[in-house]
């Protein structure tokens, strides 16, 4: 994967950082999904796809953050946390997200079959602002690539 310099504190700067997750989980045969959560500019929580590895359909980058990042803070609230993720979330994350009144969602890569805005009502807590498209190809990309080794 080429690694682009981008300046710091910028939406690119934060999604590069995700995508570096999304390469570990991509390593270890996971979907390569990741995320990073912010709070005041700095990174409090880096997760990735670990659902092959713990056998658990709940550890998406997404769930891995928020628990992370929670215990980072000391409590469940993230209201003043940016969430980076390189796909759009599911509805169970967008659901998790909702609960922990997450402040902001930044996503890369949507996801026309399962992301949450396939679901006509709300599932974001109402003050949660949402970003889409944030290196999107790049984003992509990883995936197809990891869906296209299944199929060779």
């Amino acid at each position: 994967m080429v690694s682009k310099s981008y300046p710091i504190f910028t939406h690119e700067f934060y999604m590069n950082e995700a995508l570096k997750e999304a390469q570990k989980a991509y390593e270890r045969h996971e979907v390569p999904v990741g995320a990073v959560i912010v709070c005041n500019r700095t990174i409090i929580a880096r997760a990735h796809n670990l659902t092959e590895t713990l056998r658990d359909v709940t550890a998406h980058a997404e769930m891995q953050a928020f628990t992370a990042a929670c215990g980072y803070l000391g409590g469940k609230y993230l209201d003043e946390c940016i969430l980076y993720v390189t796909l759009e979330p599911c509805v169970m994350c967008a659901g998790a997200a909702f609960w922990t009144q997450l402040g902001s969602v930044i996503y890369g890569a949507s996801d026309e079959k399962r992301g949450f805005r396939q679901i006509s009502q709300p599932l974001l807590h109402p003050k949660t602002e949402t970003t889409a498209n944030i290196l999107a190809e790049e984003c992509s990309q990883l995936l197809k690539q990891f869906f296209k080794s299944k199929r060779i």
